[in-house]
């Protein structure tokens, strides 16, 4: 019974050290991240324009994201469906989950579909 306390101190004081070690390790990087500030101040010298783009290429550009947002969130319900359904095991609250999940992949599918139109109706609106 000893020997407890004595392994337990042991795996105590290797546990400090490995965490010394990390600690110093994370603080060597930043203080090597630190001491370079020459690309943060780095300059081309030329002039730099920033340009914003015209609202066909915004509803554009969100066009494309929203029905990239909306395909994987239903591709996710899609595969919750299936795993549901793989593991009711003839429970029927677990298939009725399972339903739920196929109902909401479908309405996302069709969202995503749908979003071309629904943004073009959304660009009547602001005017562009």
């Amino acid at each position: 019974m000893s020997r407890i306390p004595a392994l337990l101190r042991s795996l105590t004081h290797h546990r400090t050290v490995r965490l010394a070690g990390r600690t110093a390790a994370v603080a060597a990087q930043v203080a090597l991240f630190l001491s370079d500030p020459g690309a943060a101040f780095a300059d081309t010298g030329e002039p730099v324009f920033l340009a914003v783009n015209s609202l066909p290429v915004v509803i554009g550009n969100l066009q494309t994201w929203l029905m990239g947002i909306l395909a994987a969130v239903a591709t996710l319900f899609l595969v919750l469906a299936g795993v549901y359904w793989a593991t009711a095991g003839g429970d029927p609250a677990q298939v009725d989950r399972a339903k739920g999940a196929l109902k909401n992949a479908l309405v996302g599918y069709g969202l995503a579909v749908l979003a071309p139109v629904l943004l073009q109706v959304v660009q009547g609106i602001v005017g562009g």
